[in-house]
């Protein structure tokens, strides 16, 4: 059976901002697909994170993608700005927004690819109008926000019924997984076949862990099967 692509998209704010330009040059030069960037901005979750500056600061010193993730409300009035990012994917929560259509409209008009979340209290059905005109579904299995959260309970089955009803029909997306992707949750993840895994605290940057090994471990876990 052909193993699918997955990819590991490893989340920035849990890096070592001191020390980001040897972390970026490991990732680069171990292939990692994408850069998972949280955007907080103190209302639609109760904490703050990364911002453009630092996606900018980023892009300037490599091209691989960005996975922007805006945790915001009002995130329309922030698409032109993100979408500068060259190459970028602009994920949103399409439950903080009137019209999340004209955002997904406004994503690709500015040349990004355009996502959207599924909360953990959120149905998959809820989605259903916007499935066929976005490039990528994060499914949250943790409550948004902070980072060392445990999983939601029912998460990875609520992540498989995702995958199901998405394939089921016919949309052409991805899958991503975010929240507690750990070591041990992860082999669930991608038998529940996830192909983006938002990787933090417990796995790729887990406390006292090495860098490069954690990234091999990792990679050779996504390319086993069940």
């Amino acid at each position: 059976m052909q193993i699918p692509v997955r990819k590991i998209s490893p989340s920035l704010m849990c890096a070592d901002l001191l020390n980001l330009k040897k972390d970026l040059d490991l990732f680069i030069d171990n292939g990692i697909e994408c850069f998972h960037i949280d955007i907080m901005d103190g209302h639609y979750v109760h904490n703050f994170s990364l911002g453009f500056d630092f996606c900018r600061a980023i892009s300037s010193y490599t091209d691989t993608a960005q996975d922007i993730h805006l945790m915001i409300d009002n995130p329309e009035d922030f698409v032109p700005l993100f979408a500068r990012i060259k190459g970028s994917i602009i994920t949103f929560h399409p439950e903080v927004l009137y019209h999340p259509l004209r955002t997904i409209e406004l994503i690709k008009h500015h040349g990004a690819r355009a996502g959207v979340a599924l909360n953990p209290a959120q149905t998959i059905e809820s989605l259903r109008p916007l499935l066929p005109h976005v490039d990528l579904l994060c499914v949250m299995t943790v409550v948004p926000g902070f980072v060392s959260q445990n999983i939601i309970p029912g998460g990875i089955e609520k992540l498989r019924e995702t995958v199901d009803y998405v394939r089921s029909h016919g949309y052409e997306l991805e899958i991503e997984v975010d929240g507690n992707v750990s070591w041990e949750n992860l082999p669930k993840m991608r038998d529940a076949g996830a192909q983006v895994f938002v990787a933090g605290t417990s796995s790729i940057f887990e406390r006292g862990g090495d860098l490069q090994k954690n990234i091999r471990r990792f990679r050779s876990i996504l390319k086993s099967e069940k």
